[in-house]
């Protein structure tokens, strides 16, 4: 791997620790504007602020080190059973570096999960067109790109717990899909004539979402798709009763 690949790796990751790094040296930094006009005590500082920011920075680069080689090893396993398992990386985004990796493997199982990515880049449908299985789960999503159409064999789709305020309109045109889970997000209205006319669609999870009273009622009229929602809870205002 080039070091341009490295750095890709590197500025890929969300590592907590680094980031507390960089809010201590932030806060050292002004410690010694602060103390500016004391003499010896600022040089002391600065020379303890030094190395305590050298020890910090080792630190935080053999944890980056560890981030970047398991994702690589993920990806010679991914070579070996064209699956490749990404979940739990600490991963802000796709790495350019894993498409170089995987250039030349036909993926059919991809996960994504219980990451920070907040956007998934149009190339990952692009170059592994032959997914069947997807799980971006467990992120920060809100939108899925139109390119994901080219995946023309993806049947299991789980986008749960992310950020989506509607289903995204790409999952239906998935001529494959069988699976999509999209519980435990922000999801209020849904179009039942588009869920209807998924022909190969045959479950639907929307449990854990804030669906309305009319979403409900749409659900309940859509009889060849089984959906899955949890129990409303009737509203105040709506117990005529009161």
């Amino acid at each position: 791997m080039n070091f341009t690949y490295f750095l890709d790796f590197l500025n890929s990751f969300h590592i907590e620790e680094v980031e507390i790094a960089n809010r201590v040296s932030n806060q050292e930094r002004f410690a010694r504007m602060v103390l500016d006009n004391s003499g010896d005590l600022t040089d002391r500082l600065t020379m303890e602020t030094n190395r305590r920011q050298a020890m910090r920075t080792a630190r935080c680069v053999r944890i980056l080190g560890k981030g970047v080689v398991k994702v690589v090893h993920r990806c010679d396993d991914a070579k070996e059973n064209n699956v490749l398992d990404l979940s739990g990386c600490q991963l802000i985004q796709m790495p350019d570096a894993v498409f170089h990796l995987m250039r030349n493997t036909s993926l059919v199982t991809c996960n994504l999960s219980n990451n920070v990515i907040a956007k998934i880049p149009p190339k990952l449908f692009l170059n592994f067109s032959m997914l069947t299985e997807l799980n971006l789960s467990g992120n920060r999503m809100s939108v899925l790109p139109q390119e994901m159409v080219a995946c023309s064999q993806l049947q299991q789709i789980d986008i749960s717990s992310n950020s989506f305020v509607t289903l995204p309109p790409v999952l239906l045109q998935l001529p494959a899909v069988t699976n999509i889970n999209a519980s435990s997000n922000y999801i209020a209205d849904i179009d039942g004539d588009e869920i209807e006319s998924c022909c190969s669609l045959e479950l639907l999870n929307l449990e854990e979402n804030p669906l309305t009273p009319e979403t409900h009622h749409k659900i309940n009229n859509i009889i060849n798709i089984r959906i899955r929602v949890s129990t409303r809870q009737t509203e105040e205002w709506e117990d005529l009763s009161i």
